[in-house]
């Protein structure tokens, strides 16, 4: 079963039958043919195969995830590819990430949601841990979803994003986070997570070595 819906999720990717003058990638998501630029000599702007797994979740559960009128915030969205899904399927959408790659997550946002989706999304930069407080006021910012792809890897800010994971969350937020499990250091960080928030695995694929999970905060007294 593992294998079948890895072999879907992957179908849901194609490539230019061309070579062409800028590098891309294209998908199949939401009812929509995507196309995605990316940059090779950053992390930040490839799409990585735990971004198609929480979109293609998004997609085939639909129904229970309502996202139509949702305020959804990404967090290192990266090439923009889960916040453009998000937003064809009816969300507000603010897709964030580091200052030097909103230039190309706007690009790749603008030329797939304008005109297709029922709320424009924004892109707007947020540095892990940084003017939390600031650019996203707790008293003002409440989203329904925080949604994640591939941001717990082998880089020096695990505790800010925790921090900014926390920042974000109400008590009736819920954040979808797909994860691929690599070196130990990094595994750690689940149980970390899990001394804010309460987590359910929604899906799990170890031909990938991916774990898709649910989290919401955990009451505080």
């Amino acid at each position: 079963e593992d294998e079948q819906i890895v072999a879907e999720i992957m179908r849901r990717r194609f490539f230019p039958a061309a070579i062409t003058h800028k590098p891309w990638e294209g998908f199949h998501f939401a009812g929509h043919e995507i196309r995605i630029i990316e940059a090779i000599d950053c992390y930040g702007a490839v799409v990585w195969p735990s971004a198609l797994v929480l979109c293609y979740f998004l997609e085939t559960n639909s129904k229970q995830y309502n996202l139509v009128d949702k305020n959804v915030i990404e967090i290192g969205a990266g090439t923009g590819l889960v916040s453009i899904v998000a937003s064809l399927l009816g969300a507000l959408v603010t897709a964030t990430d580091l200052p030097e790659l909103l230039g190309n997550l706007q690009h790749n946002v603008i030329r797939n949601t304008k005109t297709k989706c029922k709320h424009q999304p924004h892109v707007k930069e947020l540095s892990w841990g940084v003017d939390l407080e600031k650019n996203f006021p707790r008293s003002s910012c409440h989203f329904d979803y925080i949604m994640a792809a591939d941001v717990v890897y082998h880089h020096p800010f695990l505790d800010e994003l925790l921090l900014t994971f926390d920042h974000l969350c109400k008590n009736d937020t819920v954040i979808l986070w797909a994860m691929r499990f690599r070196l130990e250091k990094e595994n750690q960080f689940v149980g970390r997570f899990q001394t804010l928030f309460n987590l359910e695995v929604l899906s799990d694929f170890p031909s990938l070595n991916i774990t898709l999970y649910k989290a919401m905060r955990k009451s505080r007294m």
